[in-house]
């Protein structure tokens, strides 16, 4: 039985097993896919404090090898159940069951999709859920990403410095993002604002040609770019109380309403969620478990 499970490799899930390892708790990191979550995703860093510029997966990289280096034991498997046992908590995986006397949760979150027809269809044929990770393949290309918020608008300029076209959709009459980035945004030339009007059809054979809108104006596409928030990895935290989005919600010792199951990064309830706030929530669950072990 181990002492501190953590469900989760982002940057809060490995942050909390350096502080685990380093306090003499046998750890280990469940992981579904690769260790460094959505900075994985991010071609240059430069808000990290003490780092100028460095790229997701190397800081991904550089975080899992110093929890090796300090004595965790890192498993790939998607945790699907977690139950009370005699002495602490299950977590059944899809390859495996494990035990702990206490559990982090620091599972993250997936994008949130448009829900369309042929949307899975067209993923990876010019469907994406992330501008830094596909927007160099549409160098010099007519794209459209659809969002109101910061990070769709964020998306917009970004996919402009590529990009000779860029539709910003969105189904409001304005968007929700203000400020500075609004006024680059008016002031880029190639980017125009589609407000008010949802997207109703995607359109294409083999890939995406197109986008149809609920007014029945087609734009003609290479790329759509969906940018509509994200949906946190809750459905298996049986019991464990959730907030009206299904974020599970903590105190700021990032200690949730079950003893013992403790949460960090984005999937708990929280206003910022940042690289450097999931490495702070990392650490704070983390001396939590500590406190609940001893």
């Amino acid at each position: 039985m181990y002492d501190i499970l953590i469900i989760g490799g982002g940057p809060a899930g490995l942050t909390a097993a350096i502080y685990a390892c380093r306090a003499g708790k046998k750890c280990l990191v469940l992981e579904a896919t690769a260790c460094g979550g959505q900075i994985l995703n991010t071609d240059k860093i430069t808000n990290y404090p003490a780092v100028a510029s460095v790229s997701g997966p190397e800081l991904a990289q550089n975080m899992q090898q110093q929890v090796l280096d300090l004595g965790a034991e890192i498993e790939f498997d998607k945790a699907t159940m977690i139950t009370a046992i005699n002495g602490g908590f299950s977590v059944k995986g899809e390859d495996g069951e494990y035990s702990a006397k206490s559990v982090i949760i620091a599972a993250g979150t997936s994008p949130r999709k448009l829900g369309l027809a042929r949307e899975d269809e067209f993923i990876g044929k010019g469907v994406s859920y992330c501008t830094t990770c596909d927007g160099a393949f549409y160098k010099g290309k007519t794209v459209a990403i659809y969002g109101g918020g910061f990070s769709a608008a964020y998306g917009a300029l970004y996919l402009a410095d590529i990009a000779d076209k860029v539709y910003l959709v969105h189904h409001h009459d304005e968007l929700r993002a203000t400020g500075g980035v609004i006024d680059a945004i008016n002031a880029n030339p190639k980017i125009e604002m589609v407000l008010g009007s949802d997207i109703a059809e995607l359109e294409g054979s083999e890939k995406l040609t197109g986008i149809t809108l609920a007014d029945g104006r087609s734009l003609e596409v290479d790329a759509l770019f969906v940018s509509i928030g994200r949906v946190p990895h809750c459905d298996f935290c049986i019991d464990l109380k959730l907030d009206d989005e299904g974020y599970i919600v903590a105190n700021e010792s990032c200690e949730t309403n079950i003893p013992g199951i403790f949460v960090a990064g984005d999937v708990r309830t929280k206003a910022l969620r940042q690289i450097v706030t999931a490495t702070a929530d990392g650490a704070a669950a983390a001396e939590a478990a500590i406190r609940f072990l001893n």
